[in-house]
């Protein structure tokens, strides 16, 4: 499991959170096509995930600097700001305002540059949904009653670049927030 993530920062702005250095690759190579006076000072640094997931609880949307077409930062931007439960990816393309748009969307949320401040990993398969809404429903007369971390375990929680057990993970802790 990744106990370190790089984090790449523009000018003071989160640019990329990574367990690797693929991104900075990636934004050095968007950066190099812009003017030399777009862009000051490029880092990186490590953290641990409880500083990573500390950092998310002081951040905003102005603290990125993000590379992507407009649409893509559009459903970043709406990742963003969700409310912290599970959404399947037509929910989200809902909130995007694209219905119909949930491949795209979903392939918006598969290349989300920053892992756990934009909450990728609360978006599972509507499979997984229509399931936890089964279970739900039955757990009502349980002592599980109120508590959808039980759950986890129960439902595909679906692809996630860092593994389904890092998902599950980050799922549980943004979901304690």
């Amino acid at each position: 499991m990744v106990t370190e993530w790089i984090v790449t920062e523009i000018d003071g702005k989160i640019a990329s959170v990574s367990a690797d250095y693929r991104h900075f690759a990636e934004i050095a190579a968007k950066v190099a096509k812009l003017p030399p006076k777009e862009v000051g000072v490029i880092s990186t640094r490590k953290v641990s995930t409880d500083e990573l997931i500390a950092m998310a609880e002081t951040v905003s949307w102005k603290d990125f600097r993000l590379f992507g077409t407009p649409f893509q930062l559009g459903v970043w931007e709406t990742l963003y700001g969700v409310e912290p439960r599970l959404y399947s990816y037509s929910e989200l393309a809902a909130l995007c305002g694209n219905p119909l748009g949930v491949r795209s969307v979903a392939h918006a949320v598969a290349i989300n540059p920053i892992v756990y401040i934009i909450p990728c990993h609360l978006i599972v398969p509507k499979e997984s949904m229509d399931k936890a809404r089964y279970i739900r429903a039955t757990a009502e007369s349980t002592l599980f009653k109120g508590s959808d971390l039980y759950l986890l375990d129960s439902i595909d929680v679906g692809e996630y670049a860092y593994g389904p057990e890092m998902k599950r993970e980050f799922i549980k802790r943004h979901l304690k927030r």
